[in-house]
């Protein structure tokens, strides 16, 4: 893509800040810094990239895929406002999710150890673990305020805070996966998944670019079932004060 036609994009956030502008969204500002953010950030992580997989360093590729799963977490973790303690346990189970999903994808050879391989496809796992982490804590605020009553009840009963609160947890982590699994539902039907179409574009056989989306497709519904799991076993204490109640 030239340098005009990218420019020329910007009509597309022209068109978005005049609705806002007709409808008095007062979004003009949000979307001008998210503009030029997103430009700056991509472009910024385009010359990094470019410079990883020339080197090839498993140094670069740790410290990148750091920074991926410390951002993730911190905006994932912004969802657990007034939760001590809930970034440390996001991180845990973001890195636990992309550890097992790359352990995985290199151990059975289903990808190259390269970095052009590892930093997308971690990339995407990270960034859908971040979702799914956010959702469920959503969620979770959610229910713990619809079911006070019945928690606040078991545990009077003498039931351990597992037990009090695993309802909740249950259909906390069924809420978080929905998106995902419905996205496999309608995949190739509703919509042609980024990573396919930017291998289509790239002028990729149709074919090829399509498993490679299957491979992505899957490991998404396996990387949000690990990560709301995993968070809901790390994090269900935090809804409790030290002497077993519901933390206002």
């Amino acid at each position: 893509m030239s340098i005009l036609a990218l420019s020329l994009t910007l009509v597309f956030i022209m068109i978005t800040m005049l609705v806002s502008l007709w409808q008095k969204l007062g979004l003009e500002r949000d979307i001008a810094v998210g503009t030029v953010r997103s430009a700056l950030q991509l472009l910024l992580v385009g010359y990094v990239l470019q410079f990883i997989f020339n080197s090839s360093h498993p140094l670069f590729i740790l410290l990148i895929l750091t920074v991926m799963i410390s951002v993730a977490s911190w905006n994932a973790g912004k969802r657990g406002s007034g939760l001590r303690g809930i970034k440390w346990r996001i991180v845990i189970a973001i890195s636990a999710t992309e550890l097992l999903m790359m352990g995985l994808l290199l151990g059975l050879q289903i990808v190259k150890a390269t970095p052009q391989y590892i930093i997308p496809i971690s990339g995407m796992t990270i960034g859908n673990a971040m979702v799914v982490a956010g959702l469920f804590l959503n969620q979770m605020k959610r229910e713990v305020q619809a079911s006070r009553g019945e928690i606040e009840t078991l545990l009077s009963l003498g039931a351990t805070a597992r037990q009090a609160i695993q309802d909740s947890l249950k259909r906390s982590v069924k809420s978080s996966m929905i998106p995902t699994i419905d996205g496999m539902k309608t995949v190739g039907l509703v919509q042609l998944p980024g990573i396919m179409t930017g291998m289509i574009i790239a002028g990729a056989n149709p074919v090829e670019a399509v498993r490679y989306q299957i491979l992505i497709m899957f490991a998404f519904t396996s990387s949000a079932a690990i990560t709301s799991i995993l968070l809901s076993l790390l994090s269900y204490r935090l809804w409790f004060t030290p002497n077993l109640r519901l933390r206002r």
